[in-house]
């Protein structure tokens, strides 16, 4: 569990948080294996031993004073007594976790029942209103994923159109059943899907059927329009009238596998296979709002296609949660889908948004496999607890909010990538007082289930009969951290971390620009740096008063006097630059702005660092590094004289030759070389799969990779003047901050 905080000394009260200008708050990455120092925890078991305070519920932890019968809470400093239990167990407190660490992962009991038959299943959905291509790079996904699988998997596959189709590979030849989707939105199925197959005939086991799954995989096809016109009934005159029933199909099948829920399996994932918008049945969705309209009606396009056009994927979202499955969204199209709708069902069940624009170099594949190979927990809850001085206002990520208990979200599934992040607020006019030794205190819990491979339960020795079946464990994590309280503005700005700054200006110039259209995230944004280059200015003195009043002689735009700030700038900059900010008239695809906003709004802070504003160096040789950090500029390509250049922005690195490159250098760099290692290591690291490129300077087509070098650019279309290059932004900073004083 890694957690990170904008500041490392938080402000001492409202008065203080206001004058520095910096958003206060903590990011958590709670099923990360390490801390940030990278720790790992304690483990231990008993975690429902645990004591909790009986005021405010927090856990018992290494910050508590403790008397023989009693313990003081550290959140909130009430006096609790122990149970005989709890003083036998803390007469020995080398033995326990909680006395060794802050950060402690314990086992909890559970009931036979769960542990009955912990199975977890993932069922493919397939769209067969598509083409050959799609269906091809579909099935190379698939078949990475059944590698990927553990034993014990249960796997289903599925498919839509203008029908569901059901899949039963227990048998020697593999037999689907249909059931046609009405081309209404208020109608339902003619009969549920476990009339159509019963679930269990459906859910295959992958250690015996994996070859089947593959046959049945080679049988899929793309319906044809004839089809899908005399099979729905519905053609008029033999016109076409779509059919692609993804709405109703995600319906029928969240309550298929949701009326099982808790007997059969432990965790339910749907993969999602889209190739376009759903135009039929329920969740049929109108993609002309896409297009020319917009000049005929004046419409902003920044703010029409950003929110949904209809409640229908939301609240079948709820519906997922409420049945234990969380839905991964892969779109493989470049036709407008209006993901603006359809992202709810995978964002609020725990799940990813992923959207390839063509079926050529699409890495679905790589992503299925990295993305099923790597530990998940599943079936969370996380909680974050702090000493009464303050409290969390709002929180952000990719979760379902309890609709009882504040401050508690529901993660359906949850691997050790995904971070949450949460804004900090004083919960009165008094802060933390001065005059007392109490610091400020944040306590995060994260209760979570994860399925234990038969191999693992051997290893501890467990009797050869349970060899077969994999086990449920259900775990409590707790991290209880203490924060240092800044006395003056000197010190808060001292100990900013300007990633985790960058990720909670993220989350809420996304918020802004989904409840106001992007122009409005785009001013949050440009008003926030003037008012912190406002208050630091302030802060470290730099105004100077001339003759007849005060007159400004200097703004320091750059931070010059403070390291930690020095970064935003540039990030501000960068972020201004990227497409998840960039106005539609400058071509930025809606659906492609909203992939953005999934994405970045689940990575952690250095991560999201790196997408933002992508790490440039320089190699002398493809084995030996040149300069570790570049600007984005040409200038810097130019100065540094370097042959080789590497560009990672996150989802995609590039290696660029210059033009002025020794020929007898070795283009692409070969495979055991420094650079390649680099790459490779970086490419196991990520969330995704990153596109690698490898460009020629002079030989070949340089935009993708000119593309990045945004410090010379415009930054067009800004509701600011054009304004030229990173210097440039800087000039109207000034001026804006100027204008912002007086």
């Amino acid at each position: 569990m890694a957690v990170r905080a904008t500041v490392s000394r938080f402000p001492g009260d409202q008065d203080a948080l206001e004058e520095s200008g910096l958003p206060w708050g903590v990011t958590v990455s709670p099923f990360a294996s390490k801390d940030e120092n990278g720790n790992p925890p304690v483990y231990g078991s008993g975690g429902h031993l645990l004591p909790r305070c009986e005021n405010c519920w927090a856990y018992y932890n290494t910050y508590c004073e403790q008397e023989q019968w009693a313990w003081t809470c550290a959140l909130c400093g009430t006096l609790n007594g122990l149970s005989s239990q709890a003083v036998t167990r803390y007469s020995l407190p080398e033995s326990c976790p909680e006395n060794l660490s802050s950060f402690i992962d314990l086992e909890l009991p559970m009931d036979e029942s769960e542990e009955m038959q912990a199975r977890p299943v993932y069922v493919a959905a397939v769209d067969l209103a598509s083409s050959e291509e799609f269906l091809e790079l579909v099935k190379s996904a698939l078949l990475a994923a059944l590698e990927a699988l553990g034993p014990g998997s249960l796997f289903g596959l599925a498919t839509f159109s203008h029908k569901i189709g059901l899949y039963d590979v227990q048998g020697p030849i593999p037999v689907v059943k249909n059931v046609f989707i009405p081309h209404d939105s208020d109608s339902a199925l003619s009969m549920e899907l476990q009339d159509v197959m019963p679930l269990l005939s459906f859910l295959a086991p992958v250690d015996t059927c994996k070859d089947r799954i593959a046959s049945a995989l080679e049988t899929l096809r793309p319906t044809t329009s004839w089809e899908r016109t005399s099979g729905a009934g519905q053609g008029l005159d033999g016109v076409f009238l779509g059919g692609r029933g993804f709405g109703a199909a995600m319906e029928a099948l969240f309550n298929y596998l949701g009326s099982e829920y808790g007997n059969t399996f432990a965790l339910a994932r749907v993969f999602a296979f889209l190739s376009g918008a759903p135009d039929i049945g329920a969740g049929q969705l109108d993609t002309r709002r896409y297009g020319e309209q917009y000049a005929s009606k004046g419409e902003d396009a920044d703010r029409a296609l950003l929110p949904e056009q209809t409640p229908f994927y939301k609240d079948l979202a709820a519906v997922a949660v409420q049945s234990g499955v969380c839905v991964d969204i892969f779109a493989v199209t470049n036709e407008y889908t209006d993901l603006a709708s359809l992202k709810f069902l995978s964002i609020e069940s725990g799940g990813s948004l992923f959207l390839y624009t063509s079926s050529d170099d699409s890495t679905l594949p790589q992503d299925m496999y990295r993305m099923l190979s790597r530990p998940y927990a599943f079936n969370c809850v996380l909680r974050l607890r702090t000493s009464s001085e303050f409290q969390p206002s709002h929180s952000y990520g990719h979760f379902f909010p309890d609709p009882q208990y504040e401050n508690v979200q529901h993660i359906i599934c949850c691997d050790s990538f995904a971070t949450y992040a949460y804004d900090l607020e004083f919960a009165n006019n008094v802060g933390f007082s001065r005059h007392t030794s109490e610091l400020p205190m944040v306590q995060i819990a994260f209760q979570y289930t994860v399925v234990v491979p038969p191999d693992e339960l051997a290893n501890a020795g467990s009797s050869s009969t349970t060899r077969t079946k994999h086990s449920l464990k259900r775990r409590l994590r707790i991290r209880t951290l203490q924060f240092g309280v800044a006395h003056s503005i000197n010190e808060i700005y001292d100990g900013v971390d300007s990633e985790v700054v960058l990720s909670l200006l993220v989350h809420k110039v996304i918020l802004a620009s989904l409840e106001q259209g992007v122009r409005e995230g785009r001013m949050l944004l440009h008003d926030w740096l003037v008012i912190l280059t406002a208050q630091y200015n302030d802060a470290c003195k730099l105004i100077q008063s001339g003759h007849g009043g005060s007159s400004i002689v200097h703004i320091d735009v750059a931070f010059s006097q403070c390291p930690q700030l020095q970064p935003l700038p540039r990030l501000v900059f960068a972020l201004l630059r990227n497409p998840l900010l960039r106005l539609h008239e400058e071509g930025v695809h809606p659906d492609y702005r909203i992939y953005l906003q999934c994405l970045f709004s689940g990575l952690e802070p250095s991560s999201l660092n790196r997408a933002i504003y992508p790490l440039l160096t320089s190699y002398a040789s493809p084995d030996k590094q040149a300069y570790p950090r570049h600007s984005l500029s040409r200038a810097a390509l130019i100065t540094s004289g370097s042959p080789i250049f590497f560009l990672d922005a996150f989802t995609n690195l590039i290696v660029f030759y210059a033009s002025t490159a020794d020929p007898s250098l070795p283009f692409p760099p070969p495979q055991d070389c420094l650079l390649r290692t680099t790459i490779n290591k970086l490419k196991q690291d990520r969330c995704i799969t990153p596109k690698l490129t490898f460009i020629k300077g002079g030989q070949d087509d340089a935009t993708s990779f000119e593309n990045y070098l945004i410090e010379e650019q415009d930054v067009e279309g800004s509701g600011f003047t054009s304004i030229m290059g990173f210097v440039s932004f800087l000039e109207e900073i000034n001026q804006s901050t100027l204008e912002y004083m007086k």
